[in-house]
Formats: C-alpha cells, sequence, structure tokens
C-alpha cells in the first residue's frame, strides 16, 4: 500500500532549530490526513560536518581522479567558501573521508533522535508498516536542511520501501491533464555541453527505452529549446544531460545547453510553465549541482525533479540513469526504482565514495508520479498475485460444478454418455477365459443322440 507523509518543519534553521514541526501521514485512498506535532533542536554541528563533507568530497576525488570528467564547470577548490585547515588539504585520505561520512550520518541520527523529535518518529513508525511504500517529502525552505543527504536516517533501513524527497513550504494542487493511458512517453531530451564528458551514453541509454517516442536536441540554441518545450502534444518528461553549474550560495542554477550559451530557469519560464499545463510531469537533470535548479523551478509547480546534490562524475551520473529508466520503464514505481538506482550506486564507491548520495527527488506533494505505460511489456495477461487467484479458482469451479450438474438433469448429456460407455467398453483390449467359469453346450448331435420320448 502507497502512504504520503509529509514532514513540514515550518520555520527555522539548523542554528536555531525548528520549533514547530508537523509531519502529515496520508493513507492510500484516504483523503483525510493524520497529523503528528513535534519539534527539532538546534543542530549547527551538522551544517559544519557536511561543508566540511562538500570540501573533502571534492579533494579526495581529485587525489584519486586528477583528471576525472565531471559534469560541472564549478568544481575548483577555489570557488568554495568552506574554511579549512591546510593539513587537511594535503593529508586528505580515503579513511578520513570515510570517518567523516561515519560522523554525519550519527549526527544526523542523534538529532532525529531527540526527545523532541520522538514523538513524530513514534507515531509514524506505529502507522506505518515495514512493506509500505512511503514518500517521505521533507517541506522546507531552509537551503542548508534540504541539501542534506536525508537517506541517512535510520527510518530509511528499517523501511525498505520508503523513499526521502524535498519540496518548497508552499505549493498549488497540480492540475493533471488527461491523456490516453496507452500512449508513448514523450520525452525531450536534451543534450548539452558536453565537453570532456560522454553524453552520448545518455542517448544510447534512452534510445533502448520501450514504450517512449523521444526528441533529442544536441546543443540546442535558446530558441529551438524555448520552441520545442512549446509543442502542443506536451511532454511527459524532459531530460537534461551535460554541464550544469551554481555561483556563490542562493544564486541561480544553470544549465549548458551548448559550447557558449547558460540558461536559468527563470529564463526557460514561460516555455516551462506551458509545457507544464500540458503535462510535463518529470525533469531529470543529468548534471552537477542541481537544487537550486530544482528549487526554482518548484515554484513553478512541476511534479516531480531529480537532481544531482552535488557534482558527479561522467560516470556516475550514466550509471544512475541506466539503473534508474531500467527499472522505471519495466514495471517499478516512479520512487522505488530511484531507490533500486542508489542502492546499486553504492557497489561503485569503493571508486566513487559515496555515489549513492547524488540523486535525490524534490516534487509537489500534491501531484500524482508519473508511471510508465506497460502495454510494452508483454502481449500476455498480468500475473496476479495467490490472493487474488484463489477466490478467483473457488468462483470458478462452483460455476462449472453448477452448470454441469443442471444439464445432467436434464437429459441433455444422456446420448453422449452412452456413446461414450459403448465406445469404452469397445475399446477394451480382449481377454483370456476365466478358468473358474464352467460352460457347457449343447450341439445338434447331443440332441439327435438323445432315445425318442412319445
Amino acid at each position: 500500500m502507497s502512504k504520503l507523509v509529509v514532514l513540514n518543519l515550518g520555520k527555522g534553521n539548523l542554528k536555531q532549530g525548528f520549533p514547530s514541526v508537523t509531519a502529515a501521514l496520508w493513507e492510500e485512498g484516504n483523503p483525510i490526513a493524520m497529523q503528528f506535532m513535534g519539534s527539532l533542536p538546534p543542530a549547527p554541528e551538522i551544517w559544519s560536518l557536511y561543508k566540511r563533507w562538500q570540501l573533502l568530497y571534492q579533494l579526495l576525488y581529485e587525489a584519486l581522479y586528477p583528471s576525472l570528467d565531471w559534469r560541472s564547470y564549478t568544481d575548483d577548490l577555489e570557488d568554495t567558501d568552506i574554511e579549512i585547515d591546510e593539513d587537511d588539504v594535503t593529508n586528505v585520505s580515503s579513511v578520513d573521508f570515510s570517518n567523516l561520512c561515519d560522523d554525519l550520518h550519527k549526527q544526523i541520527n542523534l538529532w532525529l533522535k531527540s526527545e523532541q523529535f520522538r514523538h513524530i518518529d513514534q507515531k509514524l513508525r506505529t502507522k506505518l508498516n515495514p512493506d509500505d511504500e512511503i514518500r517521505l517529502i521533507l517541506a522546507t525552505e531552509d537551503h542548508q536542511v534540504r541539501r542534506l543527504p536525508w537517506h541517512l536516517w535510520d527510518f530509511f533501513e528499517d523501511y525498505q520501501k520508503a523513499v526521502a524527497c524535498s519540496s518548497v513550504l508552499e505549493v498549488d494542487q497540480v492540475k493533471s491533464s488527461r491523456k490516453n493511458p496507452g500512449r508513448k512517453i514523450r520525452i525531450l531530451a536534451v543534450l548539452g555541453n558536453s565537453q570532456g564528458i560522454d553524453v552520448q551514453q545518455d542517448r544510447g541509454i534512452l534510445e533502448q527505452l520501450p514504450g517512449a517516442e523521444i526528441i533529442f536536441l544536441v546543443e540546442p540554441q535558446r530558441q529551438e529549446l524555448d520552441r520545442w518545450l512549446w509543442d502542443r502534444r506536451g511532454w511527459d518528461m524532459l531530460f537534461f544531460a551535460g554541464h550544469g553549474s551554481t555561483g556563490a550560495e542562493g544564486e541561480s542554477g544553470r544549465i549548458h545547453i551548448n559550447q557558449t550559451e547558460t540558461l536559468t530557469i527563470a529564463q526557460l519560464k514561460n516555455a516551462l510553465k506551458a509545457a507544464i499545463a500540458r503535462g510535463l510531469n518529470l525533469v531529470i537533470f543529468n548534471s552537477c549541482e542541481g537544487l537550486e535548479l530544482a528549487r526554482e523551478l518548484g515554484s513553478l509547480h512541476i511534479p516531480q525533479m531529480i537532481v544531482m546534490r552535488e557534482p558527479v562524475p561522467d560516470f556516475v551520473a550514466q550509471e544512475f540513469l541506466k539503473h534508474f529508466l531500467e527499472a522505471f520503464a519495466h514495471g517499478e514505481s516512479f520512487y522505488l526504482a530511484l531507490r533500486e538506482a542508489q542502492n546499486k550506486l553504492q557497489g561503485l564507491e569503493n571508486e566513487f565514495p559515496c555515489a549513492s548520495w547524488l540523486p535525490m527527488i524534490c516534487q509537489n506533494p500534491t501531484a500524482e508520479p508519473l508511471v510508465w505505460p506497460q502495454q510494452h511489456l508483454s502481449n500476455r495477461p498480468p500475473i496476479l498475485p495467490p490472493r487474488r487467484i484463489l477466490p478467483i479458482i473457488f468462483q470458478a469451479s462452483v460455476v462449472i460444478t453448477a452448470l454441469t450438474v443442471g444439464i445432467r438433469s436434464l437429459g441433455m448429456l444422456q446420448s453422449w454418455e452412452l456413446a461414450a460407455f459403448d465406445l469404452l467398453m469397445r475399446s477394451r483390449p480382449p481377454e483370456d477365459p476365466d478358468p473358474r467359469i464352467l460352460v457347457v453346450t449343447v450341439t445338434e448331435a447331443d440332441v439327435s443322440a438323445q432315445p425318442a420320448t412319445e
């Protein structure tokens, strides 16, 4: 069963805490939510740990792979405002980074196990089952909290089908446009500036998708991209692969659509609003540092977005896209497909530390997720679970038995039964005489040999 949890942090920040936190829980088919109240104490040390993690993340990659291809132009250490000791810069190691990841994990969970938040945590665990598919949406305007790796919360370890999402506080109801359920998914795929990276791998993954109609724009000009977004047939998905960048904290995110042009969400606002009105449901930025892009696009009330939290290596971006679309296009829900892709990225973390931390969902809580059409998978009827098969078998057997008894009582089967019995008897193989039976025969000679009687 699908459950929706919206964790609204209200006003506050990590330095001052969040005095009024509300958790709203919706069950499938029930429009009325259960609500639980609590708060979160100040935790400025979490942000300090995360800022340190950001820097060591880049330092470690530069030490391991000096010529690594990133989907970003802003990965230079000189661009960061993080203060760190010189010794840390020169002596960073995989062990240091692993210990820092553990410290961040522990601090996040200590914060969420605080006495002020315990009521919410206990209530959610009481109402939710481990097998439930759960969308847990964090609603906040604080960019620091939104950036944290919330999937490290122990809650997601206990609920394997739960997925962490992010949302802005103010959202409007999404008006879903009616579309033919048997249609193909329409995808507008923008392959932007690919200097130093291989976006053709992304194209190859998209081209293998079943049940999809894809228009590729390779390093388009702004006017071309804008024109296609206005397409009257509408789009289900907008995909971007290429370089992305974010300036100083709070500045707009940018996508590099070709070798010379970069665009912000504001510069595409009108075209994006038209596309959303015609059914655009999902935007994927398979590029670096997409949180600012997601925040700005969220103000346009786009239903779902997938972005990368930090700079992402080219190979990791390709592997994520492959795993996510493979699961999504073959029957998994949107959210479980993303969690499966995150889990599979963990297998790369010997070579690419914290690869599974990078992808995240940003979404409008009022929106229904995109569902991939399943007609392309097979012409066979759907496989039903055992709990649904047994009642069907029982009902069918009762109907067939009653129908047979009724026809037989009317004599309608008698001629068929006699013909079948006769055929069965004539079809028996010949049998040897039974020695227990004596057959006495009387012939004409025996009769003639008898004396005449008067």
